[in-house]
């Protein structure tokens, strides 16, 4: 039996799994916590070995639906280091699998446990085991646009200071699924560019284009943010075709708000 690995979080736990290989690791059956700590883990790995995710798809749905792991899973996925498939019938066990370790993931209190063995026959079916599932998975589809890609086209097509506002409100939340624990990616970018003064055309143009929503959905949080008092627009004439909107906050309290507190406050008068 190879050393048994105890940490004080799943992330933690993944990461001294990951430190150890020297080739493609599986992870098998995390439960929604440990997905997320397995994003921002390899997210935060200088060079890590690829990660192949097999789990639940309602697991992956669940957890995907929130923009800051959905975004940061997509970087990862163009750069080669995570791919996620299916599970087509879900075990028991969560496990991390290595060319030289098996380890079962526990986590009992406040401790996580890797419970791992060396030998060399278990963990050389375990390996060819799970290499065989992984060929015979679905493909798990992503739709969510990488959060590299987001800054990047968000500075080219909108400006800097929306790209800065953007990461300020993303870097104060915990997550962005907008269910009431945070805002959405619309939401999001629609308070930014109200910030900034910027036209609902030229963000929804950005936003469809880059894969967050489509102009219809903008449009309509648009509708929403407004009746609620949360953005106002002004008509701006145009040569040629009907006046395009201009969007900026709609309440003081937005307006004194530093872009790291946008979000806060956002959420405060979304629940009044």
């Amino acid at each position: 039996m190879s050393a048994t690995l105890l940490q004080d979080d799943i992330g933690s736990m993944l990461s001294a799994v990951f430190e150890e290989a020297e080739e493609t690791v599986y992870v098998v059956n995390p439960d929604r916590d440990a997905v997320s700590a397995l994003v921002s883990t390899l997210d935060e790995q200088g060079d890590p070995s690829p990660v192949r995710l097999l789990a639940d798809e309602r697991v992956l749905k669940d957890v995907m639906d929130d923009f800051l792991v959905a975004s940061t899973a997509a970087d990862l996925i163009e750069a080669d280091t995570l791919s996620m498939r299916i599970l087509e019938d879900v075990p028991a066990h969560s496990v991390a699998v290595t060319p030289e370790n098996v380890y079962a993931l526990v986590a009992i209190g406040d401790a996580v446990g890797g419970l791992g063995t060396d030998d060399d026959d278990f963990v050389g079916n375990a390996y060819d085991y799970y290499e065989t599932a992984w060929e015979d998975a679905e493909e798990y589809s992503l739709r969510t646009p990488a959060i590299s890609r987001v800054r990047t086209t968000l500075e080219e097509d909108i400006g800097e200071a929306a790209a800065e506002d953007f990461d300020a409100v993303l870097g104060s939340l915990a997550t962005a699924r907008g269910d009431g624990d945070g805002l959405d990616e619309v939401t999001i970018s629609l308070l930014v560019a109200a910030r900034n003064g910027e036209l609902l055309y030229d963000i929804s143009k950005w936003g469809e284009d880059v894969g967050l929503a489509s102009k219809a959905t903008f449009s309509r949080t648009k509708t929403k943010l407004e009746d609620m008092g949360l953005i106002d627009t002004e008509k701006v004439p145009i040569d040629v075709g009907r006046p395009r909107l201009r969007l900026m906050l709609g309440d003081e309290r937005l307006e004194d708000a530093d872009a790291d507190e946008l979000a806060t406050v956002a959420q405060s008068l979304l629940a009044a």
